[in-house]
């Protein structure tokens, strides 16, 4: 068994991505941010929809085409479609920020 809040660093120099699980059209991440964010000016642009749900700590997510940014606390989930342009402006800089993100 493995628990969804251990197994990490509280400071990590980059995110930490686990692959919880992995099947033929699906995947599965835990994600820990520590203060990480996107670089400037980069947009991620998947190829597959993304479902994100904040476990623990916080975050903001920009999207290309508004200027909101939203903020995610515990609890929180969405769903990014594939090419929607997104970016992570911040994450909680005082504690580790947990997501699970599924690509399907």
């Amino acid at each position: 068994m493995t628990n969804l809040f251990a197994g990490f660093a509280p400071s990590l120099p980059a995110e930490l991505v686990d692959v919880l699980i992995q099947t033929g059209r699906c995947r599965l991440e835990r994600i820990v941010s520590t203060g990480q964010a996107t670089s400037p000016n980069e947009w991620y642009d998947q190829d597959t929809n993304e479902w994100v749900a904040l476990l623990r700590g916080s975050a903001g997510l920009r999207f290309e085409d508004s200027d909101a940014v939203v903020v995610m606390r515990p609890g929180d989930h969405l769903v990014i479609p594939a090419h929607r342009l997104h970016r992570v402006e911040w994450t909680d800089a005082t504690e580790p920020t947990i997501w699970l993100a599924l690509h399907y």
